[in-house]
């Protein structure tokens, strides 16, 4: 079976895309895996042939509109309006690509960002299947993760089923007459103002979860073909070393907290990592800071950081006392896999969500958002992470349930029975 992956985003949102071919591979099919550029050192060591589309998600990131975006928080109206101007952009050259790149596919699997595969699919006739890294069904248990909800709102069912409507409908109108074009050259009728949702509601397009039904468990009100499967995961690289100084920074001392923010950069890099240096100060921890595609700036650090730009969290997160990032859900992923507590500092979107479900876990306080960032709160918060028992005991008892899943084989099932 020949079956074409459309994944569109940063690494960690194309990483789990990756790991869910590499199940496929695995199975005997054909995996064709469309993603941004930059990502061929990535995707190459899994037998997965690699398409590039449009602009490397990095060099995007640099764009105004992103950086709005970012500025914009906790607001996700705003967050979506923001980020939508970049995918518009984005848009024209990625369709191009996209087109011959699924020719000739049996199945095709889209992540949330490489939604008009679907309507390629429906053109052609081809089976296809929504894999998505966060909950977009709607559901009266919680509202859509897009940003925070008012606390007394997310208690309010009707009001959790209304927010992902209402968050669909926004993002439709954005992209409502470059998709309609698309289609029509397609060969199929524009969709109205509604766009492609009633459809998708009644079924006609399977649902994977990328997560565990441990950390989100599964709401009652989801239809049968909503599926979650574990987390997709990709198997440490066994060839890979640590830099000699990291290995020694490890083993000098007590173990060091980890802080990184992923793509994530702040509208003041230079001032968001005084604060966390600050922060690190106050709590009385050992750190491994890693810059990420956000460009954490550290002009002079103490013997007790250690910064490098990049590290597999498979390796590192078990060697650590804690774990302080965005929240972006592959990374939650890591640190509780790894049963170490965390500590999220949301900036966008999702990154609450997956926060508030680590505090609601108890496997970390609740989030300190990057907006209102101070180093008083976030040493707090470290020094919590660190310090309290129950934070470490109910993370490695959920690192345990975890550890026992197979998110990609149950994925890999959910494509080969696709009719």
């Amino acid at each position: 079976m020949q079956v074409a992956i459309v994944a569109v985003g940063s690494r960690g949102d194309v990483e789990p895309y990756v790991a869910l071919g590499a199940g496929l591979v695995a199975r005997g099919h054909e995996v064709r895996m469309l993603a941004p550029q930059g990502f061929a050192e990535l995707i190459a060591p899994f037998g997965l042939e690699y398409l590039p589309l449009g602009e490397n998600p990095r060099a995007l990131l640099e764009a105004l509109e992103v950086r709005r975006a970012f500025a914009a928080g906790a607001n996700p109206y705003r967050f979506v309006r923001e980020l939508l101007e970049v995918y518009r952009a984005f848009l024209p050259g990625f369709l191009r690509a996209l087109e011959p790149g699924l020719e000739g596919a049996d199945r095709v699997v889209f992540s949330t960002l490489g939604f008009p595969a679907y309507h390629w699919a429906e053109a052609r006739g081809v089976p296809a299947v929504a894999a998505f890294l966060q909950p977009q069904t709607p559901t009266a248990a919680f509202p859509a993760p897009f940003g925070p909800s008012p606390p007394f709102l997310a208690r309010c069912g009707l009001y959790n089923r209304f927010s992902y409507v209402a968050m669909e409908q926004f993002a439709w109108f954005l992209v409502a007459s470059q998709t309609n074009r698309w289609r029509r050259a397609l060969g199929l009728a524009p969709l109205s103002w509604r766009g492609p949702y009633p459809r998708l509601r009644r079924g006609a397009v399977p649902v994977l979860y990328g997560f565990s039904t441990a950390v989100v468990p599964r709401p009652r009100d989801w239809p049968d073909w909503v599926r979650v499967t574990g987390y997709w995961r990709l198997p440490l690289d066994e060839g890979w070393r640590p830099p000699g100084e990291l290995q020694a920074f490890l083993e000098d001392g007590p173990p060091p907290v980890y802080v990184g923010f992923g793509s994530m950069r702040p509208p003041d890099v230079r001032r968001f990592t005084e604060i966390v240096l600050e922060a690190l100060q106050l709590a009385g921890v050992r750190a491994v800071l890693v810059r990420g595609w956000g460009g954490l700036d550290p002009e002079r650090v103490p013997d007790s950081v250690y910064v490098l730009d990049a590290v597999p969290h498979a390796w590192l997160f078990p060697r650590v006392a804690a774990v302080v990032h965005h929240g972006g859900a592959g990374t939650t992923a890591a640190g509780l896999y790894a049963g170490r507590p965390t500590v999220t500092v949301p900036f966008i979107a999702d990154q609450f969500f997956w926060g508030e479900r680590v505090a609601a876990l108890g496997a970390g306080p609740r989030p300190v958002p990057a907006k209102r960032l101070a180093p008083n709160a976030l040493a707090r918060a470290i020094r919590a992470a660190v310090e309290r028992f129950a934070y470490r005991r109910n993370a490695e008892f959920l690192a345990r349930r975890l550890c026992r899943e197979d998110g990609v084989m149950e994925a890999v099932r959910g494509v080969e029975d696709l009719a």
